[in-house]
């Protein structure tokens, strides 16, 4: 049968092939094709020959091959044929497709959704003849009847692919289906039905699946949806990420695929290289990508980026043409996350609106931390970008050698956060990818040596940490030898940073050291300066850190150098000897710099003390050195004076004179070294070592001793000083005669130090204290008294005072504090002289103020971290005992001298010290506090539990006592400079409160207290108050109502602009009065409100932000956007009762007679700030307006409320400026001289009128677009204002000038002249307005 209708198939015609398949039964024709294509046989050609003799134009054709193509489907889906048998079949059924009537494709694609439904496919390889189906089915014209009514074939085709998106899909078809969809011609339409289909299958999948479907999806959105396909690829992996860390952190179980976290990074590596290459492919993805993550940033950043997303765009990095745009992009994200970060934690307003989200930061580093569970191809664009992040936000400026920030507190918190975010992306990628090391390195490295100029503080650090970590890695690195290459090239400051973070790569490595120690060879004997400099800093650094065996332990010396990954004792490698004689050496070569400029020598002095505390064998050679070049400017014969070779110090060349040897450092050097030398390293000496090196420190006692004797009895006339002679900065004996001074009173210094710590408590000594304090004096009046004649800015010799901040703290003790009975006769001799105790009190102020400028003090043990804490604990401790046991005004009341008192003194200190301690050891402020405790009655068991707000508010309430009995003397007798101390001393105590406790609220309503009762005429005071109420009130409550009730105390106070008008005062807060009222608090207020105001407007951006979300989500998850709503209603309600409480503060402002200057212009400027957000919330209304909701009442409430209380007296306002511009006293000679500097203030003055009346009529215009939109009239509420009314009224004009011409005929013509002066100013005066 089969053979005949083969045969019949080659003949021309078609007719008895018709009639012979008409014959034969359709059970028949389908078994026979059964077995002829589960056979094998040339089933091709048996299709064809039925195919040929059932054309479509007859019904029995067309009915046969419906039922052909049924059979065939389902031996295909059977499974029984042969993989090329089945393909045969599909291809020539592909082929025929086109030729069938339009109700058989419908039947057929109804057949195939049916199959669908039902899950009745077997293996889904008939899927491929479904798209040629809908294919062909758009292209039939005719109208197909079928349930729902007659549709054309392209509706039809909509309705079944409708149809098709709202089955379930079997899981082992999803793929298929998807793939099949990329035939198909969609519209929009159904494309999005499509991808919204299949985005609602991704959960249901294993996750094994999902990479081959997300791959499909991408060449589906070629045809469109790209960004909604983008979308939910990024939400559904947001999502699995976020649960998964649910998971790890033990909460309840995923309700998505649960699965091994490798396993799902893995998954997440292969779908970000699918986009990628897709993106390559399609540009048109990247740039929906892109547009995707900016237009998140707008609403919940968490949305649009997660860990996920930022590994997918830094891939990205890798295609040059997105490269730039991408690190753009992620700058902008990472600054915006910090910004809203600072704004939210400084606004407790913001705190109970807006949830805090997962920083940027931390989905960076989560991505660091990924990015070794194959996500290689993320780790370089993560290097360009932490470098990217360092070099954009690392400090800009120097000043002083210290790095400075430019811009406000807030910008100057972010960039440092972003730079610290670059520098631990480095560190934390160095750590896990062995690969990129050595780049990571390099260009640290590079950015170290090329970046003289720059502050690289922070390359240093990470270097530091690079180092700390990987010593053993890096040993055999080349590039840290070749960077030694440039040592004498560098800054001393980098070349001190760069040795330090190399120091222990030094220990493990010989080369690395070897090559070190020949640079640093060369460098002395450099002709550059800094270069020889460099070799000390160098050398002193090898020093410290090479420990010769027999020394003390790192214990004793106070500060161990260890190292993370390794310890490693070098001198296992050495035997002692060689290695004492490698110290040796460099002790000798370091003895040749003794002989160079005072800033070598200066160096030396500083170090020696730090070498010898940590390497007590080389003690008896740098006592020795110490001795030899101290003995070159003593003179021994004891009856001589002055006792020391001051010529000797000082270098003549031609004309200059220059400082050769800086003694009092050489001195001091000696003091601090013979100290340690004699309390640490004699009591464990034996024999006759032990006797030599004790042989040498009392020739340097006697030394020290003879010295200061002979500088009690010495005169000034001895030193060939007195008050007749030159200290000019202009002459040669001028300058020479000022550092011959300096250089006494150094040395002055260092013998009070010396004196004092082998005094014992001794009378006698405790004299020739005071006698050698005198001398100091002595001096330091001549150098005062001349710099105040020469109008000279001379530096005070206490800002770099020799004393050691250790010894300050233990002379103040001794001083104020000391109560044993046995010290008090030799006490009470420095305690005689005022002078003295002054002095010893400035110094101390003075160190640490030296410690906030540069972050380190001079002296021993300046760089040592903890002994800094702990003298600024036992500073602080006496300091605040002092002050508190004599007040300022006790003090005073008997006080003959100028200046500052002690206690005064005393209160500068701790204001200093607080400030410090909270800058450079926040971490240990509980320790800090507790050492405060005057009492020291806390048991151990007790102290544990006492919380640092506990403990900061024991300290305010002292200085809350001492404020409130300065406020309660008598105006007269206020002390502004205290009163201004205390408010930073408690502005900088209350940060270390806990906004939520009670200790904060009691200092927030004592506070308040103070404002409303206390009122005083001192202006700095007021404004230091107001702004500590304004900081600790933003912290509970937003200060809009503060606000109000502020501007209605200045309006009282300073009367209304309609002089007319008597205004009845309020006194809300006693600080508003008629001196304090303008400029200060009014400043302080437009401050305030310009803060609401940004918060506001931030606030405005977020909901405008999430609404696009919405939009966006909604299409994607429909239930999502549901939940947004509540919140936003919430932030809508909050903000309109900002701007509404706003708006009744600038109605107060706006109509008060401030003073022209700064109040003016600033409250000008913020009125056009308002009306800009007002604006801004408007067009957030027209975007929502939209949707069902519409605008609710409270908005036309604040329309109504700005229309009546702020527009119409805006007007008034700027007439009140003008007029009382234009009635200014005419200008002086000098005034008409400075005519350029006149015209551009004002210019300056001019500029902000225009601007609040454009702001006005912004407002005012998008307030009618709302109208339209929301069928609301919110325009009733705004009235055109009169003065903008230009029209040239003739009465008025005839009147004015009738008036002009009797005044022109009775005065002659002076008048016409400042009448020809006037009026261009009219002119002006209307050009502006209009």
């Amino acid at each position: 049968m089969d053979l005949k209708i083969l045969s019949l198939a080659t003949d021309k015609t078609t007719d008895k092939l018709q009639e012979f398949l008409q014959t034969l039964k359709t059970d028949d024709l389908t078994q026979l094709l059964q077995s002829q294509a589960v056979k094998g046989r040339a089933v091709g050609a048996f299709l064809r020959a039925v195919f040929k003799g059932s054309p479509c134009s007859e019904e029995d054709g067309a009915l046969r091959r419906s039922k052909v193509y049924s059979c065939c489907i389902q031996l295909i889906e059977s499974g029984e044929l042969q993989q090329e048998v089945a393909s045969e079949i599909i291809g020539l059924l592909m082929l025929e497709v086109h030729h069938l009537p339009g109700p058989l494709l419908v039947e057929l694609a109804s057949e195939f959704v049916g199959a669908i439904k039902e899950d009745r496919l077997v293996n889904g390889k008939s899927l491929e003849l479904l798209p040629v189906i809908l294919t062909a089915l758009a292209t039939k014209k005719e109208v197909l009847t079928c349930g729902k009514g007659d549709l054309n074939g392209e509706e039809y085709k909509r309705q079944l692919i409708d149809s098709l998106c709202s089955v379930r899909w079997a899981q082992r078809y999803v793929i298929q289906l998807t793939s099949m969809f990329k035939d198909v011609h969609l519209t929009t339409e159904e494309m999005d039905l499509v991808v919204a289909k299949v985005l609602a299958m991704f959960p249901k999948l294993n996750l094994q699946e999902i990479p081959p479907l997300v791959y499909q999806l991408l060449v589906l959105s070629s045809k469109g949806s790209r960004r909604r396909v983008l979308h939910g690829i990024i939400a559904f992996f947001n999502e699995l990420d976020r649960q998964h860390s649910e998971e790890q952190s033990g909460d309840e179980l995923s309700e998505l695929v649960a699965a091994p976290a490798d396993e799902l990074y893995h998954v997440e590596g292969t779908i970000i290289l699918h986009i990628v290459f897709a993106i390559k492919l399609d540009c048109e993805l990247g740039r929906e990508l892109l547009k995707h993550v900016k237009a998140g940033q707008q609403g919940d950043t968490s949305k649009s980026l997660c860990p996920f997303s930022v590994a997918l765009l830094l891939s990205l990095t890798r295609m040059q043409r997105f490269e730039e745009q991408v690190f753009d992009l992620l700058k902008t994200s990472v600054v915006k996350s910090f910004k809203d970060l600072q704004l939210l934690q400084g606004s407790k307003f913001l705190q109970t609106l807006v949830p805090q989200r997962a920083c940027v930061s931390s989905m960076v580093l989560e991505v660091v931390k990924n990015s070794v569970r194959s996500w290689d191809h993320v780790t370089q664009g993560l290097i360009e970008f932490g470098f990217i992040l360092m070099d954009s936000y690392g400090p800009k400026k120097t000043l002083g050698g210290k790095a400075v920030e430019i811009g406000s507190s807030l910008s100057k918190m972010t960039n440092q956060h972003a730079c610290k975010l670059g520098a631990d992306i480095l560190l934390e990628t160095f750590k896990i990818h062995e690969m990129i090391r050595q780049e990571i390195l390099e260009q640290v490295l590079n950015r170290v040596v090329t970046r003289t100029s720059s502050p690289i503080n922070h390359f240093l650090d990470l270097l530091s940490d690079i180092v700390t970590y990987a010593p053993l890695i890096l040993q055999s690195c080349s590039k840290v030898t070749e960077t030694f290459d440039y040592l004498s090239f560098l800054p001393l400051q980098t070349v001190q940073g760069l040795l330090k973070a190399v120091q222990p790569l030094l220990k493990v490595s010989m080369s690395v050291r070897d090559s070190l120690i020949l640079v640093l060879r060369k460098a002395m004997f450099a002709s550059q300066l800094d270069a020889r400099k460099s070799a000390v800093a160098g050398f002193l650094l090898l020093l410290k850190n090479f420990k010769v065996l027999g020394s003390l332990s790192s214990s004793q010396c106070s500060q161990s150098i260890g190292i993370t990954q390794v310890q490693v004792d070098v001198h296992s490698r050495y035997n002692a000897v060689a290695n004492e004689t490698f110290c040796l050496e460099i002790i000798d070569s370091l003895r040749r710099c003794l002989g160079q400029q005072a800033d070598v020598r200066l160096m030396l002095y500083e170090g020696f003390y730090d070498v010898l505390r940590r390497n007590s064998q080389l003690a008896s050679s740098i006592m020795q050195t110490l001795f030899s070049q101290l003995k070159l400017f003593y003179e021994p014969e004891p009856d001589l004076l002055p006792p020391l070779k001051l010529g000797a110090c000082v270098l003549t060349q031609g004309s200059q004179i220059f400082l050769q040897e800086p003694l009092d450092h050489l001195l001091s050097c000696v003091h601090h070294c013979l100290a340690w030398y004699k309390s640490r390293v004699i009591p464990l000496q034996q024999g006759d070592e032990g006797e030599e090196e004790e042989g040498l420190c009392h020739e340097l006692d006697d030394m020290l001793e003879s010295i200061t004797v002979r500088m009690i009895k010495s005169e000034l006339e001895d030193f060939e000083l007195d008050k007749s002679a030159d200290f000019s900065q202009s002459t040669s004996t001028g300058i020479k005669n000022h550092i011959c001074a300096c250089l006494i009173m150094g040395v002055c210094e260092v013998l009070i130090e010396y004196n004092f710590s082998i005094s014992n408590f001794s009378k006698s000594k405790f004299e020739e204290i005071l006698s050698l304090f005198m001398c100091y004096k002595k001096f330091s009046d001549i150098l005062n008294e001349k710099a105040g004649k020469g109008k000279m800015k001379m530096t005070s010799r206490t800002n770099d005072s020799l004393l050691s901040m250790k010894f300050v703290s233990d002379l103040l003790t001794a001083l104020f504090r000391d109560s044993i009975q046995s010290h008090e006769e030799s006490l009470s001799v420095l305690r005689s002289s005022n002078e003295f105790m002054h002095y010893a009190v400035n110094v101390g102020v003075q160190k640490v103020q030296q410690l906030i400028r540069r972050g380190c003090v001079s002296g021993p043990d300046g760089q040592n971290p903890d002994k800094i804490f702990q003298n600024l604990c036992d500073l602080t401790r006496v300091l605040l005992w002092r002050y508190t046991s004599i007040p300022t005004s006790v003090e005073e009341s008997g006080r003959k001298e100028k200046g500052k008192s002690i206690s005064l003194l005393c209160l500068e200190g701790l204001q200093k010290t607080f400030s410090a301690v909270q800058e450079f050891y926040q971490p240990r402020i509980q320790q800090f506090l507790r050492a405060l405790d005057v009492t020291g009655t806390e048991e151990e068991g007790e102290d544990a539990g006492v919380t640092v707000t506990q403990r900061a508010t024991f300290q305010i309430r002292q200085f809350q006592r001492s404020l409130l009995n300065l406020l309660s003397s008598e105006e007269e007798d206020f002390n502004s400079k205290e009163a201004l101390l205390l408010i930073a001393i408690l502005s900088t105590l209350s940060r270390l409160l806990e906004p939520s406790s009670a200790q904060f609220m009691q200092m927030l309503s004592w506070t308040s207290k103070i404002c409303k009762e206390y009122s005083r005429e001192d202006a700095s005071f007021c404004k230091s108050l107001m702004s500590l109420f304004f900081s600790l009130h933003v912290l509970h409550k937003s200060p809009v109502t503060l606000l109000r009730d502020l501007s209605q105390d200045i309006h009282g106070q300073l009367g209304d602009i309609d002089e007319d008008i008597e205004i009845e005062k309020t006194n809300h807060f006693a600080v508003v009065n008629l001196r304090t009222a303008a400029p200060t608090v009014c400043l302080l207020v437009l401050s305030q409100a310009e803060k609401v105001l940004e918060e506001v407007d931030w606030l405005i951006a977020k909901i405008k932000g999430s609404v696009n979300q919405e939009t966006v989500s909604d299409e994607v998850t429909p239930d999502a956007s549901s939940q947004a709503v509540p919140s936003n209603l919430l932030i809508e309600k909050a903000i309109i009762m900002q701007l509404g409480t706003l708006v009744t503060f600038f109605h107060e402002l706006v109509q008060t007679a401030l003073p022209s200057g700064s109040c003016v212009d600033t409250l000008l400027k913020d009125l056009s700030k308002i009306y800009s957000t007002l604006t801004a919330f408007v067009k957030y209304c027209l975007q929502v307006c939209q949707s069902s909701r519409g605008i609710p009442n409270t908005v036309e409430k604040l329309v109504k409320l700005s229309g009546s209380h702020l527009t119409p007296l805006c007007y008034s306002f700027i007439s009140y400026v003008q007029n009382k511009r234009s009635n200014n006293p005419k200008c002086t000679e000098k005034e008409k001289a400075a005519a350029g500097t006149i015209m551009a203030k004002v210019l300056r003055e001019t500029k902000p009128i225009p601007n609040l009346v454009f702001a006005i009529e912004q407002y005012e215009k998008f307030l009618i677009h709302l109208s339209k939109k929301s069928k609301v009239n919110l325009m009733q509420h705004m009235k055109l204002s009169t003065s903008r009314d230009f029209k040239i009224k003739g009465n008025i004009l005839d009147m004015v000038l009738r008036e002009d011409g009797e005044d022109g005929s009775e005065e002659g013509t002076a008048p016409a002249h400042t009448e020809q002066n006037r009026e261009p100013a009219k002119k002006k005066r209307k050009i502006c307005l209009s």
